[in-house]
């Protein structure tokens, strides 16, 4: 009946008429008991019944009730006090004091129900040992086992009740989480199917052409006579050669990582750095030393990937609080150095090399710099953290490692 009352449900909604329909026959009983049983003041009787009903049933609907705890409590006393009334008057009003546990357990706050409780049940064993004429256990033990009783079935919905909600967050985090991995896992296969053809087209398609452009300018330096005729052919088929070649660049870089489109690579690790930080229990800092210089987009792509790898790592199995990721330009040398201060490993139960394998995994970082004729060091031990080194060659890059 008030905010923080659980909302109605078809079962609890139920359970609510009962209750009415219970405190309503319970003050019809009494009154019929009175006129039964000739009472002299039979008519006080109904006319105290007939009065506790009308401020009983005026409370359900009256919003501001069911909305208010202060007002609530105030409906409650007048409830009370009209009871109070009536077991002055009749015996049978005792049994009113039962349903009355439930509405003061349910409206009111736990402290301020418990005394409600206890005064009602001692309110109803003094009326109902002074209709009696005497007092003993017998006269106590209704009310008492009544209110015993109201406390345990209203604390012990509650708690169930509790209990539901925080399942049904629970569930509703775990719908959540399992539409956000989807959605994860959906964009992480596309990307890496992205990367996959673009090493393709990389390593087959655009060295291939590369080759061919080279070998017909060889060609036509070797031609007897230098004929006009298979000059022009032989110049035609570099020029095709050359405009394949400049396609098959334009669709790697189309299939460059996102991170490092429109960006350089310190800056797609930075960002690298600030995500994994914001979403983890990892404060992750980027560093640049050297001067910066252009690096093929095969390098970047490694770099970036390893990068990824060391500190997905790092958060799923270190249990570090620190990461430290540092890219240094050395001249003739580009290198990356990620450290973290975490549990450690020992390295010579690391997995071999394996180039087909994907993900986040040691032999993926190793494959790609092995791809890259570059050099992969990593140095750790059971509580010191690790120390990762990846370096590759910065020599003069071939046209099918050029930028496009």
């Amino acid at each position: 009946m008030n905010a923080s009352v659980p909302a109605l449900t078809p079962t609890t909604r139920a359970l609510a008429w009962c209750l009415h329909l219970l405190i309503i026959g319970l003050l019809a009983l009494a009154a019929v008991r009175a006129a039964v049983d000739g009472l002299p003041h039979a008519g006080a009787v109904a006319a105290a019944a007939a009065a506790c009903g009308l401020v009983y049933a005026a409370g359900p609907f009256l919003p501001r009730v069911r909305l208010s705890r202060p007002l609530a409590a105030w409906w409650l006393a007048a409830v009370g006090a009209g009871w109070l009334v009536l077991l002055a008057l009749s015996a049978d009003a005792v049994w009113v004091a039962f349903p009355l546990y439930f509405l003061q357990l349910h409206l009111l706050s736990r402290r301020v129900s418990l005394a409600a409780v206890a005064a009602t049940a001692v309110a109803a064993i003094t009326g109902f040992a002074a209709h009696a004429g005497s007092f003993g256990v017998a006269v106590a033990i209704g009310p008492v086992l009544g209110a015993a009783v109201a406390v345990a079935v209203v604390w012990g919905y509650q708690a169930l009740y509790r209990e539901s909600e925080q399942r049904r967050r629970l569930i509703e985090e775990l719908t959540a989480t399992r539409a956000d991995l989807a959605r994860a896992q959906h964009t992480a296969g596309v990307l890496a199917e992205r990367e996959r053809l673009a090493r393709e087209i990389h390593d087959t398609l655009a060295q291939g052409l590369s080759s061919i452009q080279l070998l017909l300018r060889a060609a036509e330096r070797a031609l007897p006579g230098r004929s006009d005729s298979a000059v022009r052919h032989v110049a035609a088929a570099r020029q095709a050669a050359m405009d394949n070649l400049a396609e098959a660049r334009r669709f790697v870089a189309a299939l460059t990582p996102p991170d490092l489109e429109g960006t350089t690579l310190a800056d797609a690790l930075e960002r690298l750095c600030a995500t994994t930080s914001a979403r983890h229990r990892v404060t992750a800092r980027f560093h640049s030393t050297g001067d910066p210089t252009p690096l093929p987009t095969a390098y970047e792509v490694a770099l970036l990937r390893i990068a990824q790898s060391a500190l997905a790592n790092t958060v799923r199995h270190s249990g570090a609080t620190r990461a430290e990721v540092t890219l240094s330009h050395l001249g003739d040398h580009i290198a990356l150095d990620v450290i973290d201060n975490g549990c450690g490993f020992a390295t010579d139960g690391l997995p071999a090399p394996d180039p087909a394998s994907g993900g986040f995994g040691l032999p993926s970082m190793r494959a790609r710099v092995d791809a890259l004729e570059g050099t992969l060091t990593i140095e750790s031990a059971p509580g010191h953290g690790t120390a990762l080194a990846a370096q590759f060659p910065l020599h003069q890059p071939t046209e099918s490692e050029a930028r496009p």
